[in-house]
């Protein structure tokens, strides 16, 4: 269903938008005024991340809206009913990104199946190897949603297909070693690594981690489907406030 909502969106797009909200942050209620504005800006899908206290991932950025919604309540079940409201309120695709621990303790089976009554298309867990994730991937595929896999530009060719069979819906390119947030160079060696995912997977390919800018997604056309801007909304968040949101969603384009 992801995948299929994807490749019709290309026909008429050369490259999808993808954005990246961490839920609570800086407020529940601005959580919601964000994910409005990003529609209406015309995103393709998002991801809404559950704040975790050691998200490994993300760099220093992220980690503070993760632990400021941390400070000021945020909760599994908190996120979980915006995430339901939203996805019955906006007509794309939303993704639950989040660290296994989260998971490991509500239940997986029991998160999974609240993720599925809410509407939600799959999940980002980036701390979780498919070895690992039996439980998971099972639960997954009974709920008919999409488990997003990833690769960086370390991850063998024999290792990317590996995980390339696991994936649906798209796979995550994570642009370069490190965390969010961090300068990308947006190069010759990344067009190659680009061609090294195309060739390991038949699916959409979305690029994260460093692109926040529009010269970044014209570099990315006819190279990745999805370009993922995380870091640089809240960045515009912390430096203007959530009305900018919108229109830097707009210039992307």
């Amino acid at each position: 269903m992801l995948e299929s909502y994807l490749r019709n969106r290309l026909k008429k797009k050369d490259i999808l938008l993808m954005t990246h909200i961490v839920l609570g942050y800086p407020s529940f209620d601005a959580s919601l005024r964000i994910i409005e504005s990003m529609a209406e800006a015309g995103v393709d899908l998002m991801e809404l991340q559950i704040p975790f206290s050691e998200p490994t991932a993300d760099g220093p950025v992220i980690l503070r809206a993760n632990q400021t919604a941390l400070r000021c309540g945020a909760t599994v079940e908190d996120c979980l009913s915006l995430a339901e409201k939203v996805t019955h309120t906006f007509d794309i695709p939303f993704l639950i990104m989040s660290y296994y621990n989260i998971l490991f303790k509500y239940g997986v089976d029991d998160f999974i199946s609240v993720m599925a009554n809410c509407n939600l298309q799959g999940a980002i867990i980036p701390d979780l190897p498919p070895e690992e994730g039996r439980e998971y991937l099972d639960a997954m595929e009974e709920h008919t949603l999409c488990p997003i896999l990833l690769f960086s530009p370390t991850t063998s060719q024999e290792r990317m297909r590996y995980l390339a069979s696991f994936g649906k819906g798209f796979i995550y390119c994570v642009a370069r070693k490190g965390v969010t947030g961090q300068d990308t160079d947006f190069s010759k060696d990344l067009e190659t690594y680009l061609v090294r995912c195309r060739n390991a997977t038949p699916l959409p390919l979305a690029l994260g981690f460093g692109v926040k800018e529009k010269a970044d997604i014209d570099f990315l056309r006819g190279k990745a489907d999805i370009a993922i801007i995380g870091t640089q909304t809240i960045r515009i968040i912390e430096q203007v406030g959530v009305a900018a949101v919108g229109d830097f969603i707009r210039g992307l384009r």
